[in-house]
């Protein structure tokens, strides 16, 4: 019998989003064909502690650590093992990592960090890399550099939280160029909708530049939209896919974290009801700025369609998007026809072969074997 593949799925984590990652890992360790691999639960609490172990997930669900088992992946490449606390020894092995899934969401496993854990260690990993998940995590810069590449995204404003916090009126006035009401404040390394607010003049600018300022120290101030919300995902390395696109009617005013987890009423149109160009137009973007960010294994991206001038617009690239059991990015390869299964077969085989490209590459400069 073939040995199976040891996959060390990740989350919880020091983010806003680390309630979502649970429901998240739910679905992915519930998806994992138990013939071909091994889940290793890894968990990481609000304050940044990690933890291993057959029950950690239903631990973390219920908010009771006790008993649980600490664990860390050394930064010591080509050992590829989770270790935990010995009392005879300083460490021992707790499991060797053929694979790791990070479901990790949000700062400190969205934005390149846990990333850069993971190739200090050698491990290979389901996932964008360090530069392409920075940039995608980071609202402004991902504009920036959709912006240089000629990719269409709305008009805005980047400001520190610093100056909210020393003139939050300065602050919104200089947010407001970013055009007329209404706008959204976000923060800027954020997902799930966490910080984000609509606002309609002066005053509410100022409470959501306050609000956004608690979970980030860059803010952005972004033109409002009448728009439709359009979801595309991305699969590949060199050569990636998109699937069909999806469409959200959000049961608030946007899709907001309530509307996205706490309120049934939101709805997914799958496939979106768009016409012919729009859609192909919506893949083919998707696909375009996934080869701008480098991108690597996944990637949604979230458009704005316009429903005025039918402007079809980049908001986001999440590189590590949702994977509960109403999340857009299983349901639409589904729709595509890729199962939720099979999706995690792909990921894991994308990850591999991405990990057997970097172990190709020179390691020393001028020197002969």
């Amino acid at each position: 019998m073939t040995e199976r593949v040891r996959v060390g799925v990740i989350f919880g984590g020091r983010s806003g989003e680390h309630e979502i990652s649970l429901l998240s890992a739910r679905s992915v360790l519930g998806a994992l064909d138990p013939a071909r691999y091994q889940p290793v639960q890894i968990g990481i609490t609000h304050d940044g502690r990690w933890f291993t172990g057959d029950r950690v997930l239903e631990a973390f669900e219920r908010g009771r650590l006790d008993g649980l088992t600490s664990a860390v992946i050394p930064a010591d490449a080509g050992v590829r093992c989770l270790f935990r606390w010995g009392e005879g020894s300083p460490m021992e092995v707790v499991s060797r990592l053929d694979v790791v899934f990070p479901v990790l969401h949000g700062s400190f496993g969205e934005d390149g960090t846990i990333q850069g854990l993971l190739e200090l260690a050698d491990v290979p990993y389901v996932g964008a890399g360090v530069l392409a998940s920075s940039v995608a995590m980071d609202k402004a810069l991902f504009k920036d550099l959709m912006r240089s590449r000629g990719l269409p995204v709305l008009d805005w404003v980047l400001l520190q939280s610093q100056a909210i916090a020393a003139d939050a009126g300065a602050a919104a006035a200089e947010g407001e160029k970013a055009g007329p009401y209404p706008l959204f404040t976000k923060p800027a390394n954020l997902g799930s909708s966490v910080g984000v607010s609509k606002v309609r003049g002066r005053s509410d600018l100022m409470e959501g530049l306050m609000d956004a300022a608690r979970y980030d120290r860059r803010v952005i101030v972004e033109r409002g939209l009448e728009a439709r919300e359009i979801e595309v995902s991305v699969l590949g390395n060199e050569a990636p896919e998109a699937s069909l696109p999806g469409e959200i009617i959000p049961s608030d005013e946007f899709y907001s974290y309530r509307a996205k987890y706490l309120d049934d009423s939101s709805r997914l149109l799958i496939p979106a009801p768009l016409d012919e160009k729009i859609r192909e137009e919506a893949r083919r973007l998707a696909v375009e700025a996934f080869r701008a960010i480098d991108g690597a294994g996944m990637a949604r991206a979230d458009f704005l369609l316009d429903r005025g001038s039918g402007g079809l617009y980049l908001n986001e690239l999440n590189t590590i998007p949702g994977f509960t059991r109403i999340s857009m990015y299983p349901k639409l390869w589904d729709a595509s026809g890729l199962t939720y299964p099979a999706l995690m077969d792909r990921l894991i085989g994308l990850a591999l072969d991405r990990q057997n490209q970097k172990d190709r590459l020179e390691r020393r400069y001028g020197e002969t074997a």
